[in-house]
């Protein structure tokens, strides 16, 4: 992506559902598409526990049913009073496999005028890897997302699925009613496991896990750990932090469980088979870490079903195009300022890797407006939490921290952060020192135009032989007085630069 010629013309404003009727949950989200991110606005579910129970039965629990079918009958209704015609519904697990699911499905249908698909298990298990791939980027391992009665791996090559397996290893397939026989449970997963030798064997060093217990496994891990960043979205464990959480998840009573912050009692009974599973997965498939996705099957529904999003686009990049749209005064500025300060960062130390670093300059510069229309003594604060908790995609934790306190400066200059600032454990100095640079850079590049990508044209920045050039063309001289100046200054001073100012002959 060229940082200087961005697509932001006028908003999308389309919205779409997806209704996800599984084994534990029917769920809807409403997203809004706006310049190809996808932004969730709505999401309500019911544990209406469709699945609880079939694994013996062999049909789905009657009383799921009802309250399955009242559910979706609300879903239905808002959506026709929020005016969304875009709606994909699906049903996974329990439905496929049971024999009164095709009766489920016409009783819904009729009742909702919803078309549901029933997908396969490997179609669900590629749609889940493709919203993982939406919301994380390309990725290399394997996407595994845990359900009420199965568990889908897939293999993630770059943007790339395949192959993909379904496993009957969810909570309600393989507790059966018995949460008290481990070997027997140990052995069941990992005679499951084996089957999908093809998508785990020699796959890649991540293991990306999708699932609402395996979030609340996340939130247990967070938890124990005391970690200062409440956001479950790309939270990464080592594969020794991954076994340390399972152990303890094991060893306790469901309601030690309930009382954990994040994990619900309706999760807290399957938490210690979670991490049981979780725990088997990253040993059979000799995995380095552990990815947390809020990404999975809803997001791979819409974006496999819409025809307006491009899947090749950095998912990080587009999420801060679309959040500052609505607060950028001329909202080419921000891809035109990335491009602007190019030549002063370029070659710069890296403090990730050169590919990351690059891509984060870019998301920092999009989003260097945000705090326009905030009160100006609260700027750096509020812009900082935004920052840290939007529903960005293709962003890890630190990066998140790095994106924040490069806002911070860029609102606060030199002012401090604050004590509980999640950078202080989330950043080396390194990565610190770089956010304070290119804070210092947007404050700069804010000052001189005036937010106007048609002022700062008249600009550029460069870096000569321990100088910071910034040189104007003639005539332009007038638009550098006291404050840009001094913010040119501080840039200099902080990357240990002279500051230069020339004027070009026209």
């Amino acid at each position: 992506m060229i940082f200087g010629k961005g697509k932001m013309g006028g908003p999308s404003g389309r919205d779409i559902a997806v209704i996800d009727i599984g084994s534990n949950s029917v769920r809807l989200v409403q997203y809004r598409l706006e310049d190809g991110a996808l932004w969730p606005v709505f999401n309500e579910k019911t544990m209406a526990g469709l699945g609880k129970g079939a694994a013996t039965r062999a049909t789905l629990n009657p009383d799921g049913v009802k309250t399955a079918l009242v559910t979706l009958r609300r879903f239905s209704s808002l959506l026709d009073a929020k005016g969304v015609s875009d709606r994909h519904a699906v049903a996974t697990a329990a439905v496929r496999e049971c024999s009164d699911g095709p009766d489920f499905v016409a009783r819904a249908e009729a009742l909702t005028g919803l078309k549901i698909e029933v997908l396969s298990g490997e179609e669900e298990g590629r749609l889940s890897a493709m919203g993982v791939v939406a919301g994380v980027g390309a990725g290399h391992g394997v996407v595994g997302d845990l359900g009420g009665s199965s568990l889908e791996i897939a293999r993630l090559t770059g943007r790339e699925v395949g192959p993909v397996f379904s496993l009957p290893l969810g909570p309600l397939s393989v507790l059966n009613g018995d949460s008290e026989d481990s070997k027997r449970i140990r052995g069941d997963i990992d005679d499951g496991l084996d089957a999908a030798a093809a998508a785990l064997d020699g796959s890649g060093p991540d293991f990306y896990a999708v699932g609402g217990a395996w979030r609340a496994f996340a939130h247990l891990a967070m938890a124990l750990d005391r970690y200062p960043l409440t956001l479950l979205h790309q939270y990464a464990l080592s594969a020794q932090q991954v076994a340390r959480a399972a152990d303890f998840a094991m060893a306790q009573s469901e309601a030690s469980l309930n009382a954990m912050p994040g994990v619900s009692s309706k999760r807290a009974a399957m938490l210690p088979y979670a991490a049981q599973l979780l725990k088997r997965v990253v040993k059979r498939g000799k995995f380095k870490r552990v990815i947390f996705s809020a990404n999975g099957l809803r997001e791979g529904v819409a974006f496999s079903r819409s025809v307006a999003i491009d899947q090749r686009q950095d998912p990080l990049l587009a999420g801060a195009e679309a959040m500052a749209r609505h607060a950028a005064s001329d909202p080419a500025f921000g891809p035109a300022l990335a491009g602007w300060l190019e030549p002063v960062f370029a070659g710069h130390t890296s403090v990730f890797d050169a590919e990351r670093d690059f891509v984060l300059r870019g998301a920092a510069a999009r989003l260097a407006q945000l705090g326009t229309r905030m009160h100006p003594d609260h700027r750096a604060e509020l812009t900082t939490t935004e920052t840290l908790y939007a529903p960005f995609g293709g962003i890890s934790h630190p990066e998140r921290a790095f994106l924040a306190l490069t806002l911070h400066h860029r609102y606060a200059g030199k002012r401090a952060r604050p004590e509980d600032c999640p950078s202080r454990r989330l950043l080396d100095d390194a990565q610190e020192e770089a956010a304070l640079q290119l804070g210092y850079a947007i404050r700069l590049g804010g000052a001189l135009s005036g937010g106007s990508a048609g002022v700062l044209k008249f600009f550029t920045l460069s870096r000569e032989d321990g100088e910071l050039v910034l040189s104007m063309q003639e005539g332009r001289e007038d638009l550098v007085v006291e404050r840009p100046r001094s913010r040119f200054e501080s840039l200099a001073d902080v990357l240990g630069l002279k500051a230069v100012l020339r004027t070009d002959p026209g």
